[in-house]
């Protein structure tokens, strides 16, 4: 029985209304119910959702026993996140909490119930918040916004290359910080006197296109930019850089952890535990308006060793020194 109950769970998953856990619906007229709204794909386990029930517990609140959640995943179909989150607010959720993709779509559904976002984007710079410290309207949240850690990663490769390769750099031009992103790396190569070769994609007919052109230009190295594109597509960029022996870095653990050689990032678990510690704290009374949005306080620079040596690269003693996690 349990094993049908997890399956059912999976497919509801993949069809990007995933509703977890099914009890939900009853518990609602004791409950408050919170909805996720990710445009990205649910993984099963998912280190996000755990952080970020983690956090809520902080707060003296658990799925099951005093809330609801109910998820809603697009699968990467950003035409969809405005179906999935006028779902919820029919539903009447009492918080939304969104990855940065979705959040002005949330917006857009609803001006009253509170938002909570978590995710990679600046949200003043884009016109959503009208300050950080003191958020107007119904959103606040957790924001990891990557594009000034870009520069301090393109350092770290630079640093592990053992000779002055071209870098290509691949980005995705759809992504919420993708201007600010550039010109922070063509600033970075240039004070670093790399020469690197921007590519775009942003679907998975333009991305064969961009291995194509990267191998063309033998490029000596891979630096994939933030995306939640790239992040589904994760297994397809690792195993391009290790059929190609290039050294790559990327935006998130996802990647090292199957096998990526390294990356530099907020820590994404913690953003999403501070998520909802933020949610809890809205549950109990306190107006999104009046919490600040947070900014990353946790980093993490994650090298896989096993990749290292199969690359033939040798990991300076001070990279190492430096590393919060080392994958032999």
């Amino acid at each position: 029985m349990t094993f049908c109950l997890r399956r059912r769970e999976f497919i509801a998953a993949l069809g990007g209304a995933a509703a977890l856990p099914l009890a939900a619906h009853a518990q609602r007229a004791a409950f408050p119910v919170i909805g996720f709204l990710h445009s990205t794909a649910m993984v099963i386990p998912d280190y996000r959702i755990s952080a970020f029930r983690r956090g809520l517990n902080d707060v003296g609140f658990a799925e099951g026993r005093n809330l609801a959640i109910e998820f809603r995943f697009a699968n990467e179909q950003r035409d969809r996140i405005a179906a999935l989150a006028a779902d919820l607010v029919r539903r009447d959720v009492a918080v939304i909490v969104v990855n940065g993709v979705s959040l002005s779509v949330a917006m857009a559904a609803t001006s009253t119930i509170p938002i909570v976002f978590v995710g990679g984007i600046d949200p003043v710079e884009r016109g959503l918040v009208a300050r950080l410290n003191r958020p107007s309207g119904n959103v606040t949240g957790v924001s990891f916004f990557r594009s000034p850690l870009n520069s301090k990663r393109l350092q770290f490769l630079h640093d592990l290359l053992p000779k002055p390769a071209l870098i290509a750099v691949l980005v995705d031009p759809s992504g919420p910080a993708f201007d600010a992103q550039l010109q922070d790396l063509i600033g970075a190569a240039r004070s670093l006197d790399r020469q690197v070769l921007v590519v775009k994609a942003a679907s998975e007919g333009e991305l064969d296109m961009a291995f194509t052109t990267i191998l063309q230009a033998a490029a000596g190295a891979l630096f994939v930019g933030s995306s939640s594109f790239f992040v589904s597509v994760r297994r397809k960029l690792v195993g391009f850089a290790a059929g190609h022996a290039l050294p790559a870095s990327y935006d998130g653990r996802e990647y090292v952890e199957i096998g990526g050689l390294m990356t530099y990032d907020a820590s994404v678990a913690d953003a999403y535990r501070r998520g909802g510690v933020c949610v809890g704290r809205i549950l109990k009374g306190a107006k999104p308006s009046d919490l600040p949005i947070e900014l990353p306080t946790r980093f993490e620079l994650v090298i896989n060793l096993a990749t290292a040596k199969a690359l033939g690269l040798d990991v300076p003693p001070m990279l190492r020194a430096l590393a919060t996690e080392v994958i032999e």
